[in-house]
């Protein structure tokens, strides 16, 4: 009880001098610059937490490091601004990767199936890698040869800095629609499907414990048939759905970018944690080196896809607004005219940097831990983490509810990335430096503690920009006539040394508890 006060009241303290020190900062500055730097702080925190509350989830409940976490917000950039500028490479890869991933729709049937095969033990071993070996030399052979309108990294006319400055100016380079020439589409589309199968089924063997004999029913069957409906519909449709979806409004599109993003986050987590991370639950340093590994490899397949150069996303319409009638006085002004900025105290606010995407991060949070807290799901992974064998006993597929986890911490990432790219650009270091700052947040707020990710990310984001702001103005040391500019070096170096002071004092974070 006097460890629990105590503690509390370190708490209390440490965070009251932390306010103090931000109202002495608000001091120094007009109150116009104070409202802008408290708004982009809480732009950088909120974009800080999307990547640290999923790393936070991950590890939280599932023990996992996942150290590829800032390589995932960054691919999530990039598919994000894929979807935005060209949707026609978008609706091209519609086709090829659902059927790619249709396989593992069958997951339920695959256990099934094998326990009918007899075969020797020597054969269990060799079959599910001769199975995925057939699979990758099919996938190797029919991808390259399959026709997609895409950018060439090469051609600097047609590099995706072209096209995204273009978009940037509201205009679109042409493009030529891919055709069939090298492969026949029906060879094609059997093909990819026929690897998918092969290779799905050669992984679910790996690691397989032998299982008893029941039914397969058409349960088992509904989401592959309804992924081979859309695989065709896809195929069939793809001029129109292209220009569909060039035509609708940009708000529209930017939230269709997003939410395949996250779609494409949700799945990719998932496919790791089944097919990688699920063999070393009980090897620490192993999930270390691989998903280190794993950030290295995707970096360089964003480079071979996207180019090394930085480039901007265009902001939708809604925030993208300029002319006389700009920056709006009132929000009312702004919804009439869509303008970029608004006047806050005299001072011109982004509308998308600096409101829309911390009221996103607010809903993620509450979101979030409503469902942890207040739904059986969230009920059911509490469980899951204190006492997996009792949940197991309920009949409850914990492995399955720690696929989710891992999946939704991986979808929070790349929410994280789709909403970074108009805001900060895309570049191959983005998801680096944001990951740098998750893990500073992390370790201020409490490593495994979800409010203390968000309040952590908060903390970064504002010293940032206020030691940017004091960059600016300088900072008047007392009873001298000296003029104290921060350099560029000290922003990240000033949250290391707020993170030092604070686990000094509470080694387990702000809101962390003692495990």
């Amino acid at each position: 009880m006097n460890t629990f006060l105590r503690k509390n009241l370190v708490l209390t303290i440490t965070l009251s001098v932390i306010v103090g020190l931000f109202a002495a900062a608000a001091q120094g500055m007009e109150s116009k610059d104070f409202v802008i730097t408290l708004l982009r702080g809480l732009s950088v925190g909120s974009l800080t937490f999307l990547v640290a509350s999923g790393f936070s989830l991950i590890f939280g409940l599932l023990d996992v490091l996942n150290l590829a976490h800032g390589t995932l917000f960054m691919i999530g950039a990039y598919i994000g601004w894929t979807v935005f500028v060209r949707p026609d490479t978008f609706v091209d890869l519609l086709t090829p990767f659902i059927l790619t991933v249709s396989g593992f729709a069958l997951r339920d049937v695959y256990p099934l199936l094998s326990d009918r095969i007899r075969l020797g033990l020597r054969m269990r071993r060799i079959l599910p890698w001769a199975l995925i070996l057939v699979s990758v030399i099919l996938f190797s052979v029919i991808l390259p040869r399959y026709p997609i309108s895409i950018w060439s990294v090469e051609n600097y006319g047609q590099s995706p800095v072209t096209f995204a400055f273009m978009a940037d100016q509201a205009t679109r380079l042409p493009t030529v629609n891919a055709a069939f020439e090298e492969i026949a589409a029906p060879l094609a589309l059997g093909g990819l499907l026929l690897a998918s199968l092969i290779g799905a089924f050669g992984i679910s063997l790996l690691g397989q414990t032998v299982q008893s004999a029941s039914r397969i029913s058409w349960k088992n069957l509904v989401g592959f048939i309804l992924l081979l409906i859309v695989a065709g519909l896809t195929f069939i449709f793809n001029e129109s759905l292209t220009g569909f979806l060039l035509g609708i409004n940009s708000n529209w599109l930017f939230l269709i970018s997003v939410l395949v993003a996250v779609a494409c986050g949700v799945g990719l987590g998932a496919l790791m944690e089944a097919t990688l991370i699920r063999p070393l639950y009980s090897r620490p340093i192993y999930q270390l080196m691989l998903t280190l590994g794993m950030s290295a490899i995707g970096i360089e397949m964003v480079r071979a896809v996207w180019g090394r150069p930085e480039f901007v996303m265009p902001k939708p319409a809604l925030f993208n607004g300029s002319g006389d009638s700009c920056p709006a006085v009132t929000f009312a002004d702004w919804w009439n005219h869509h303008c970029s900025t608004i006047l806050l105290l005299d001072g011109r606010v982004r509308i998308y940097n600096e409101i829309f995407i911390p009221i996103i991060g607010l809903i993620v949070l509450i979101s979030i831990w409503i469902l942890l807290q207040r739904t059986r799901l969230g009920m059911i992974i509490r469980a899951g983490v204190q006492d997996r064998e009792m949940v197991e006993a309920l009949g409850i597929n914990v492995q399955r509810v720690f696929t989710m986890v891992f999946a939704l911490g991986v979808g929070l990432a790349a929410l994280g990335g789709a909403l970074a790219a108009p805001s900060m650009g895309l570049s191959n270091g983005m998801g680096e430096s944001l990951f740098l700052n998750a893990l500073i947040a992390l370790a201020i707020g409490g490593l495994t503690n979800y409010p203390g990710a968000a309040l952590g990310s908060v903390l970064v984001g504002l010293i940032q920009q206020f030691i940017i702001k004091y960059g600016q103005i300088g900072i008047a040391i007392p009873f001298t006539d000296i003029v104290f500019k921060p350099t560029p070096p000290l922003v990240p170096a000033s949250t290391v040394l707020m993170m030092v002071i604070i686990l000094l004092i509470l080694p387990n974070g702000l809101l962390g508890k003692k495990e």
